[in-house]
């Protein structure tokens, strides 16, 4: 698991002061991307000439109103990894520890210039080994 905290800014929520629906997944991205790097990878995995990783399925469920102020652990979990794909699930937890909010985003290995799928590299497989685990979704 990959664990970040965020804290919920007023231009995240709408006028109510409540996270936009949106920005779960803007905010779901930038903790993907901030696990991506941690991997330390020799080719930059953003932007290369051999690959691309686009997003081919996102769901996400609200369970309580996630307010403007509010400090949140997002939890980060690789819960399935296939030869040329990967599933993440982020779990919002808010400052009384329980789970306020959940998405998924299913990621899939493409070749950039014949646009097919390719295998995950190794390196990449090891990176999302390490924060691997089986959940009920």
């Amino acid at each position: 698991m990959f664990t970040i905290k965020r804290k919920i800014n007023f231009y995240d929520c709408d006028p109510a002061g409540i996270l936009f629906y949106a920005k779960l997944f803007e905010i779901s991205h930038s903790v993907y991307e901030e696990m991506i790097n941690s991997f330390n990878l020799k080719k930059n995995y953003w932007i290369n000439d051999e690959f691309v990783v686009p997003i081919i399925k996102t769901d996400g469920a609200y369970f309580k109103p996630l307010r403007a102020g509010e400090t949140v652990s997002i939890n980060l979990t690789v819960t399935l990894r296939k030869e040329n794909s990967f599933e993440l699930t982020y779990e919002w937890i808010d400052k009384s520890g329980e789970l306020a909010a959940k998405a998924r985003t299913v990621h899939v290995f493409v070749d950039k210039k014949r646009w097919v799928k390719i295998p995950i590299y190794e390196e990449i497989v090891k990176g999302l080994e390490s924060h691997q685990r089986d959940v009920n979704l």
